[in-house]
């Protein structure tokens, strides 16, 4: 009679292969407090909880370009440290707030820094009422085509110059998240940081992601609220709904600043929400410049950029609220 014997390295895998749990796929929504503001991520079929990941993301963000910590790159560049290395995030962030710029002929400027916190709208919360004479003196240093990186180092033309890319950094700090996911063949997600929304694919049984966004005009009816389909598309919203202080004198001073006068007065566009297959930063950047450009600036320059959506909420000239679009509601 034979007997075998089965090899050492075989029993050894057969043994492991029927110890082996199998890994099955779930959903998850992830929720947390970022950027001064709270998030939401959704994602589908996915072998595990990736909060300590997203967490790390967050934290390498913040590092490189929140103005809001002390010991973060930008902080350290707006102290005059000419010696910081910018990391991967402070160089993608920086380049596309440069396209951006030209594309907008300046009316997106991170350079606008010293008059955010001027007029009391940044880390510093100085809440000054400027003359003329010190906003003329704060706009030596706005512009950022008086700064470039070289070698890694962030030069600028000025001291003094100070860099804010808060107004685009809930949608970079979105599609990093977005990329990471996507790194983990994750096809269906929505990630939502302050407003600003990324999504791809779609919701279970191929449901595609809808939000419902408050419509001002029609706030007080029963239908007050329309439903975007943002599947495989990005939005950013930027308005003075909310972030405004009122003066002794009676007048309103809005956050969004204008890098071409340097004044912070409201205009009769009071909120901007651009939605494109861009990445979420792009729209975020874009939002910032549309409520800085004005209503008929704004619609100008979406006539040239089809690929771009809005939805502009403005005061006409008798007073009431009206909203100019060319998204198609579905």
């Amino acid at each position: 009679m034979k007997t075998y014997q089965f090899p050492l390295f075989l029993l050894l895998f057969l043994s492991l292969i029927s110890c082996q749990k199998e890994v099955k796929n779930a959903d998850f929504t992830l929720k947390g407090f970022v950027f001064g503001t709270t998030y939401k991520i959704t994602y589908l079929n996915a072998p595990k909880n990736y909060q300590k990941s997203i967490d790390s993301l967050f934290r390498l963000v913040n590092k490189s370009v929140s103005t809001y910590i002390p010991t973060s790159d930008i902080s350290k560049i707006n102290k005059g440290d000419t010696t910081v290395i910018v990391d991967k995030y402070f160089k993608e962030i920086f380049k596309k707030s440069k396209r951006i710029y030209k594309e907008t002929n300046g009316f997106f400027d991170p350079t606008v820094g010293n008059l955010v916190n001027a007029w009391g709208f940044g880390p510093k919360k100085e809440k000054n009422d400027l003359t003329q004479e010190q906003i003329e003196q704060h706009m030596q240093f706005v512009g950022l085509d008086k700064v470039n990186i070289l070698n890694n180092k962030v030069v600028k033309q000025n001291a003094a110059i100070y860099l804010d890319f808060n107004s685009i950094g809930k949608g970079y700090g979105i599609d990093v998240i977005a990329r990471f996911l996507e790194s983990k063949n994750i096809s269906n997600y929505l990630i939502e940081i302050g407003g600003e929304i990324r999504t791809k694919g779609t919701k279970k049984k191929e449901k595609p992601w809808v939000i419902k966004l408050v419509d001002p005009i029609k706030s007080n009816s029963n239908t007050g609220y329309k439903v975007l389909n943002l599947s495989n598309k990005s939005m950013a919203t930027s308005g003075n709904y909310r972030k405004f202080r009122m003066a002794e004198n009676g007048k309103k001073y809005v956050h969004t600043i204008n890098p071409k006068t340097g004044y912070a007065l409201e205009s009769n566009l009071l909120s901007a929400s651009v939605i494109s297959k861009l990445d979420c930063a792009d729209v975020d950047g874009y939002a910032t410049a549309f409520m800085a450009m004005g209503l008929e600036k704004t619609k100008a320059f979406i006539k040239n950029n089809a690929s771009i959506k809005v939805i502009l909420i403005y005061i006409n000239e008798a007073g009431n609220l009206e909203e100019f679009t060319n998204y198609t509601y579905k």
